[in-house]
């Protein structure tokens, strides 16, 4: 075991947890205050269920069960980690601690890949619906579309490098950091959670504005920390490799949140703080498939292009009347899909810019293609049979009245409190 590539990997999955309550900032701050404890609550439940499932069948769904059609593994083998932990003398540790580093730091890593994944969902789902169905949504979107996506793209499956559709094209798929498994799968899933739950009253009429920008800030720099896991971590070791991702996932961040603003200031004359945080996630989604595969030029080209398209994209829910509440369509799905897309020109040695051939670029949109099919398709099943079921929306007039009162019983902010506290002490 090389103990220092096992200190960074507990530090990657470390920095990985993070970024859900980074996200939950970042997502809190752009609700109104009525909503701002629910957001927060979702990603809690984001974190709180999928470490279950993880634990239950997760984790033997995705990298330890036997592949079923390159899909996905059964969960019986690794069912609560039992092929993963064993205990030596009263104590349990990993199975497998011979390798590069502990199986048991593997498991945790990937344990909060799932989590931030399904927690970038809630964005598109905010101040509607019921905390009781989005727990049992996430159970069931981990069980049957995470956990088989990761195995299709990781651990040798249909989407990997090595699997079929690479194999048929004459190019190796490249997904470093979750371009598909995360972002394309998450914005997929938001996408068509919103087309079964419906608007919230007043979209596209009354202005919704954000009720706490400097809390969308802090969460894009808590995102912008975690996030060296995310890339960095996925090397999976202390190495030269992490480090150059550690550059690049930075050159890009940077980059997008500069054409961000650039693009904003044509637009509507003003460079806003909630452009510059929602373009540094945008290019820090952008770079995630490719962080290890682009140049410095190439990473910084990258995420402008990431920058601006996603700046012009997050305009498309009017036009087309699809209430993605904060633009996870907008950010991840064409950020993802943008920075997957892209390897197959910017990719070292194998993007058409880059000294490669056109099987690049083909392969790179097959499996995004697929990616985009199967979130699509598992999810409206899952989110169709919820809604038809216990049902995804609280009532119209709690959602006016506050979706905090009517789900969680409490206010983020005692205005009225402080108001007679207030007028008690100047009396």
């Amino acid at each position: 075991m090389d103990t220092g590539n096992a200190a960074w990997m507990l530090t990657s999955a470390s920095l990985v947890f993070l970024m859900t309550p980074g996200v939950a900032f970042f997502y809190g701050g752009m609700v109104r205050a009525k909503a701002v404890l629910n957001m927060l609550m979702l990603e809690a439940a984001a974190l709180s269920v999928t470490a279950i499932i993880w634990t239950l069948w997760g984790w033997s769904i995705a990298y330890a069960g036997t592949s079923i059609g390159g899909i996905f593994g059964d969960p019986a083998t690794g069912f609560l980690l039992k092929d993963s932990m064993v205990a030596q003398d009263g104590v349990f540790t990993a199975a497998n601690t011979d390798g590069n580093y502990p199986g048991s730091i593997d498991v945790a890593f990937q344990t909060t890949f799932a989590m931030i994944t399904v927690g970038l969902i809630c964005g598109a789902i905010a101040e509607r619906v019921k905390y009781s169905t989005w727990m049992i949504f996430v159970a069931l979107w981990i069980t049957f579309d995470y956990a088989p996506m990761a195995h299709m793209v990781w651990n040798h499956g249909l989407l990997s490098g090595d699997g079929a559709i690479s194999q048929a094209i004459g190019a190796a798929a490249h997904d470093f950091a979750g371009g598909t498994v995360v972002h394309i799968n998450a914005a997929v899933a938001a996408l068509i959670i919103v087309l079964i739950i419906g608007k919230r009253k007043g979209f596209g009429v009354t202005p919704i504005r954000p009720h706490n920008v400097p809390f969308v800030m802090l969460g894009a720099f808590l995102l912008w920390f975690g996030w060296f896991g995310f890339n960095a971590g996925s090397a999976f070791g202390a190495n030269g490799t992490a480090g150059y991702a550690w550059v690049s996932t930075t050159a890009a961040a940077a980059a997008a949140m500069l054409s961000w603003g650039f693009t904003e200031k044509i637009r509507t004359g003003h460079y806003t703080a909630m452009g510059a945080a929602s373009g540094m996630v945008a290019g820090l989604v952008g770079i995630t498939p490719a962080a290890d595969v682009v140049s410095p030029l190439w990473a910084i080209v990258l995420g402008a292009i990431v920058g601006i398209l996603t700046c012009l994209a997050c305009g498309l829910k009017f036009k087309f009347g699809y209430d993605d509440s904060l633009d996870v369509v907008g950010v991840h799905g064409v950020g993802g899909l943008t920075g997957t897309v892209l390897i197959g020109f910017f990719g070292e040695g194998t993007g058409l810019l880059a000294g490669g051939d056109w099987k690049q670029l083909v392969v790179q949109i097959v499996i995004a293609l697929v990616a985009i099919l199967y979130s699509g398709v598992i999810t409206a099943i899952i989110a169709f049979a919820l809604e038809k079921t216990v049902g995804w929306r609280v009532t119209e007039a709690q959602e006016v009245g506050g979706i905090d009162l009517a789900d969680q019983g409490e206010r983020a902010y005692d205005f009225a409190g402080t108001a007679s506290s207030v007028l008690k002490e100047v009396r």
